[in-house]
């Protein structure tokens, strides 16, 4: 039996998530967490073989509860099942330790092949996520801006695009509005860009939203 945690910070992922998995006689949800300071607590209590772990959470990112679970618990398997695309996360928190990355616009019964694999101490690499692997290898193209964005950074990015306001973006990502309007800065001079319309142009042609 593989036991199973879920990371989301939306109830009704979770409640999907579970109803799915528990149509496999081999996977059995032991625990859930909504945040980051819950995933560790999850992981601290031992009662999972595998963690699955969204990205995109307000308290903490989980970029920052990946580190602090590997730090901790590094055998612990983290499989990232995230809204982004392989092409923002992948590679990275492959190198900080997850055990694999999985787009939530995947096909369910990937999720069940990437959970029995991870929990047998391996990685779980998609096609997506392999090809990224390969042409980082052979030298690929020359990234693109946004790839060299932080974590933080690069949500504040996907956040204007979409046309958020720095007040309510500030708000649900529990920061001030100096500190969003600082990481707005950053975003427009590493993009080298000069507006709100800019950024929303830039992430479409790039498919990153839609």
């Amino acid at each position: 039996m593989i036991r199973i945690g879920i990371v989301d910070d939306h109830a009704v992922v979770r409640a999907g998530l579970r109803q799915y998995l528990a149509d496999h006689v081999d996977l059995r949800v032991t625990g859930e967490a909504a945040n980051g300071a819950e995933a560790l607590e999850l992981a601290r209590g031992g009662e999972v073989d595998v963690l699955l772990l969204d990205i995109s959470m307000p308290d903490q990112s989980g970029v920052d509860a990946l580190k602090a679970i590997k730090t901790r618990f590094p055998d612990l398997a983290v499989l990232i099942l995230s809204g982004f695309p392989e092409a923002h996360y992948a590679t990275n928190l492959l190198r900080l330790g997850a055990s694999g990355y999985l787009n939530k616009e995947c096909e369910p019964d990937e999720i069940v092949l990437a959970i029995r694999t991870v929990s047998m101490g391996r990685k779980y690499i998609s096609q997506a996520v392999a090809t990224l692997l390969a042409e980082g290898v052979a030298g690929g193209l020359e990234r693109p801006p946004h790839e060299l964005l932080s974590e933080r950074e690069l949500q504040v990015f996907l956040r204007l695009a979409k046309g958020e306001t720095i007040g309510t973006m500030a708000e649900a990502m529990f920061l001030s509005v100096k500190t969003v309007s600082t990481y707005r800065t950053r975003v427009l001079e590493k993009l080298k860009l000069s507006s709100n319309s800019e950024l929303t142009y830039y992430a479409m042609t790039n498919g990153l939203i839609q």
